[in-house]
């Protein structure tokens, strides 16, 4: 049936207060109609991008692709995660911790390499969620990444100056000025984080291969001085200091709290390998997506492990695993050794480099993700406009730009660190469920029940075992419901991957070992998403409210005329083709 939702004088939803009260009325059978509707790659890669007008110039190849990866992911926070998890969890074990969660993100870092290679358009997880199970879905998830996205690049930002501060000597507090009318949290100004922000903003507007060969200098530099730091911890540090503590009394070898100490630590560090999503954003500039994108994702997650690992073991060996600093554990460590407190300031130059990578390729994401939420008419179609000169999405960057600089300028660091993480392992979570869900639903050939009653059942198994090992006090019965937990989970995967046949073999790349890969990514996320604290969860709650919202009294109105003008009419080309390939 061919939709016709615009009256005969071309009026939308919102020509007319009067119009829109009427449109208003008719939400619940509006948002019956779009919430779930999915689009195809076919549309996403023309008549939807052509929303954009001008299209993005492929300028990307894979080193681009490694070295924008690197950059993501090896920010500051690293500085301080090895040496809290260290202490508090894995001791010198910490290495293994991050192997593991090396592990757990490559698998994570396949499921969007899959989708990257077959779908190669710059909307990322929204996009991928979106032709998977529906608009709602993919609005919901995407606004929370957005805000996460803008938040933690505002934290980021207001971190440079502390650590800038601190590589010159000089205090932070001369760097800032207080207005103290304002409330607690929001009274510190802090200029030199909006001037970094405005200027990345201005760099990402101009050209994303510029942006990219930035990029690669910066990242050049901080891993030279990580690099630095780990020559030094091997010559500075001895080998006793991986199995003896410091106290006599307190637990030693090379794993003093054992196997749980260790996958704690993994948990823990695990935040340290995000930012490779914001990779897959860039495909639609890669120039050849099938070669460039498995190598550039999978090729800066495993770099980045090795990095991290030798950056733990060099740690472990300067000091014994009870003396590290969980705030600043390699300033710690050198100042305490005398003639090399000037290292603490390479640390902090080192640190200042990662904050302007990971913020330069945060922002080219967050403004990738925008671009294409707004060819999906959910928010006004303003923000797809690509730049004819520059070939970039500079409206949404600008408008990002501007938002992320506001909330430096005001927002206490810790106010907005407490705001963030929760929006990526839910997309983490979501993009992993669509995978399978790719792979063993073709909308209209096969049954859907199947696969979505697989990933309930598999997704309320992984909760119970989180919050059993949360929650429940040590003893036998824990272990016992944790084991009981693990073999229902294995269970109900092998029934399924022998009960229900794929409906689909990825025609380039495919994530490996369907669908066991991204179960464990699907379990890792629901596990990490249990480890954070409640207001994570309220700040999820209140983003996801405010997000419906919008979806209800905007989105859905103006994707409903979107349809009505031919935009947004979906055929599943795409799907009858992939049928016709896998009879033949």
């Amino acid at each position: 049936m061919e939709p016709r939702h615009r009256n005969h004088t071309g009026e939308t939803s919102f020509s007319s207060l009067r119009i829109y009260l009427h449109s208003l009325s008719d939400t619940p059978s509006r948002f019956s109609r779009r919430a779930l509707s999915v689009s195809t790659s076919y549309d996403e890669m023309s008549r939807i991008r052509s929303v954009s007008g001008e299209q993005m110039r492929r300028t990307l190849r894979w080193y681009d692709l490694v070295g924008l990866g690197i950059g993501g992911m090896i920010g500051a926070g690293v500085f301080v995660t090895t040496g809290r998890a260290s202490r508090l969890f894995a001791g010198p074990s910490i290495v293994v911790s991050y192997a593991i969660a090396g592990l757990c993100a490559l698998l994570s870092a396949f499921c969007y390499t899959e989708f990257a290679v077959h779908l190669p358009v710059a909307g990322g997880a929204f996009s991928y969620i979106r032709i998977t199970f529906g608009e709602f879905p993919a609005f919901l998830t995407g606004a929370n990444l957005i805000m996460d996205y803008v938040m933690s690049n505002a934290a980021v930002s207001r971190g440079f100056t502390a650590y800038l501060g601190s590589a010159f000597g000089i205090s932070t507090s001369k760097w800032r000025f207080v207005v103290s009318s304002l409330p607690i949290g929001f009274n510190e100004i802090d200029p030199i984080a909006v001037i970094v922000v405005l200027a990345v903003t201005f760099i990402i507007c101009y050209s994303t291969k510029e942006s990219s060969k930035l990029n690669m200098v910066l990242t050049a530099l901080h891993i030279a001085f990580i690099v630095f730091v780990i020559v030094m911890g091997f010559w500075k540090g001895e080998v006793k200091n991986l199995t003896r503590p410091d106290n006599p009394e307190n637990p030693s070898g090379f794993f003093p709290f054992g196997a749980s100490g260790v996958f704690n630590g993994a948990a823990m560090v695990y935040l340290s390998y995000i930012g490779y999503d914001a990779v897959s954003t860039m495909a639609e500039e890669v120039k050849d997506p099938v070669k460039d994108i498995p190598m550039g994702i999978s090729g800066s997650v495993v770099i980045v492990i090795v990095l991290y690992c030798l950056m733990a073991v060099s740690m472990s060996m300067l000091l014994p695993y009870d003396l590290i600093d969980p705030e600043a554990p390699y300033s710690t460590a050198f100042s305490k050794s005398e003639g090399w407190e000037w290292v603490t300031k390479v640390v902090g130059i080192g640190a200042s480099f990662g904050i302007l990578t990971s913020l330069l390729v945060a922002m080219l994401g967050q403004a990738r993700y925008m671009c294409v939420i707004g060819r999906s008419r959910v928010v006004p179609a303003w923000f797809a406009m690509v730049h004819p000169k520059t070939s970039t999405p500079v409206n949404a960057s600008v408008f990002l730009g501007i938002f992320t600089a506001a909330l430096a300028l005001f927002t206490d660091l810790n106010v907005l660190l407490n705001l963030v993480s929760i929006g990526t392992l839910f997309v983490f979570y979501m993009v992993a469920n669509a995978v399978i869900f790719r792979r063993y639903v073709v909308v209209g050939y096969t049954k859907p029940w199947p696969t979505l009653s697989f990933l309930c059942l598999f997704s309320i198994t992984s909760i119970v075992f989180t919050l059993v090992c949360k929650l429940a006090p040590p003893g036998p019965p824990k272990w016992f419901m944790l084991g009981a937990c693990t073999v229902a989970a294995i269970a109900i995967v092998q029934i399924f991957h022998c009960v229900v046949p794929q409906a689909m073999i990825p025609e380039f790349w495919g994530v490996p070992l369907m669908p066991w890969t991204p179960c464990v990514s699907i379990f890792l996320n629901i596990f990490l998403l249990g480890s954070l604290d409640a207001p994570s969860y309220i700040r999820f709650g209140f983003f996801s409210g405010l997000a419906v919202i919008v979806y209800v009294f905007y989105s859905v109105h103006a994707s409903y005329d979107a349809e009505g003008d031919g935009s947004l009419d979906f055929k599943d080309v795409e799907s009858l083709e992939r049928i016709n390939r896998i009879l033949s």
